[in-house]
């Protein structure tokens, strides 16, 4: 049965959020792709609530039983890390409401894992999640390619997502190259600090 994944790129102006039905044979279906926007000069307990809101309709329209989100760092745009980290409390309280688990992915894994290599352009992303997922057009702009790419690298991660697990042995077959890329990426992102975000 396929694994429904809402996977969220957060920001403030620019929210990205993507939802996809993946099969354990790696296949993935497009369910939903959008961008939540919030104008700068709203006050920001609004931002908040309205980025909120529109999360968690799409939570009570769609369903997921998985929830995967970028993970926040820092970085030297002190607002905007801000920013960032400011949604992902918000859109983490709303899987936690609803007792979806969550996964948290370095923009190097989500790489690895969709082009299988960690330092892609945004345009290898877009054109690796258009390609998965069957699409005729990229998906735009950045932020929804990016919210499909991480949900559905969360997905292909998960038992039953079609991913090989961390310790997999030859009985659950071969690593992809993909999949052994995000395995280099994830070491390396642990071994030598934050990497840089997807790109916007």
């Amino acid at each position: 049965m396929p694994v429904r994944v809402l996977g969220i790129d957060p920001g403030l102006t620019r929210c990205g959020v993507g939802i996809v039905d993946v099969a354990a044979n790696r296949t993935a279906v497009l369910v939903h792709v959008s961008v939540i926007r919030t104008p700068p000069d709203m006050p920001l307990e609004r931002r908040l609530l309205a980025i909120g809101t529109q999360i968690e309709e799409l939570l009570e329209e769609h369903r997921p039983v998985a929830f995967a989100i970028e993970r926040v760092f820092a970085q030297h745009n002190l607002r905007t890390v801000m920013g960032t980290a400011q949604i992902s409390g918000v859109a983490l309280h709303a899987a936690a409401r609803r007792g979806l688990p969550v996964g948290l992915h370095t923009p190097s894994e989500v790489k690895a894992a969709i082009t299988g290599y960690g330092s892609a352009e945004k345009r290898q992303v877009q054109t690796m999640v258009a390609r998965i997922l069957g699409l005729a057009e990229l998906p735009k702009p950045a932020d929804a390619a990016d919210a499909l790419a991480i949900a559905i690298c969360h997905a292909w991660r998960s038992p039953g997502g079609g991913a090989a697990q961390p310790g997999a042995g030859a009985a659950d077959g071969p690593l992809t190259p993909a999949q052994q890329a995000w395995h280099a990426a994830e070491s390396s992102a642990r071994s030598s600090g934050a990497p840089r975000r997807l790109a916007r």
